[in-house]
């Protein structure tokens, strides 16, 4: 018996626009349109709590407020959220600190349009966008610091650390791991907690570069 082909669509992505030039939404609103699976909404920080739909932030990168306060309070109020940082030609060191800090990707308010839209669906399907050169100057650096190299066959992982870090790597958040494992999410904190102790890593995303960069976990 033959199951019922359903027509591809898109899942909608939701993305937020906070602390953004009141014109320059105007311009996303204009360049999201043409596009079905994009929902466009200007939010202020305080909003963020309430909308529990929204799956990405674009984040502008402004003089009247501290970048990484900001992401600070979006990811105490949805640690899930993913951002991503806009702004006029934030230096790499600038990027590096803000990946660091938690965005999954920067894009340039001169970028192209194709290059936002492009951005967004990376990042929602759990990849982080940013310029090649500032992600190779965080590889190298992560992989240059002493002690932090992964070493050959040294490093073991039980079966339940592998699966969380595949899924970690794939962009899932502590609460998507925990449902998708059926464990509590304290527990997942506890193992990337320990998988980052084991390979000598500060954060969530120096622990992901090194496990797609030292191939520890299978590609998909």
């Amino acid at each position: 018996m033959k199951a019922a082909v359903a027509v591809a669509k898109k899942p909608l992505i939701r993305v937020a626009v906070v602390e953004s030039d009141p014109l320059r939404f105007v311009g996303f609103r204009a360049l999201f349109d043409t596009e079905p699976d994009l929902e466009l909404v200007s939010a202020s920080l305080p909003d963020l709590g309430q909308l529990q739909s929204i799956d990405l932030v674009l984040l502008g990168n402004r003089g009247g407020h501290n970048l990484y306060d900001t992401m600070a309070s979006m990811k105490a109020a949805r640690p899930d959220l993913r951002i991503i940082v806009t702004g006029c030609g934030m230096d790499d060191e600038s990027v590096l600190k803000a990946i660091a800090a938690g965005a999954k990707g920067y894009v340039d308010e001169a970028a192209s349009p194709a290059e936002f839209i492009q951005a967004l669906r990376i990042v929602h399907q759990g990849s982080v966008w940013a310029p090649r050169r500032v992600l190779s100057t965080f590889i190298e650096r992560v992989s240059a610091s002493p002690g932090r190299i992964f070493p050959a066959g040294r490093v073991t992982f039980t079966d339940r650390e592998k699966e969380v870090l595949e899924m970690l790597v794939a962009g899932r958040s502590n609460k998507e791991i925990g449902s998708a494992l059926g464990i509590e999410e304290r527990t997942v904190k506890a193992h990337v907690a320990k998988l980052m102790r084991k390979v000598g890593v500060q954060n969530r995303i120096a622990l992901s570069v090194h496990a797609i960069t030292h191939s520890l976990v299978t590609a998909k």
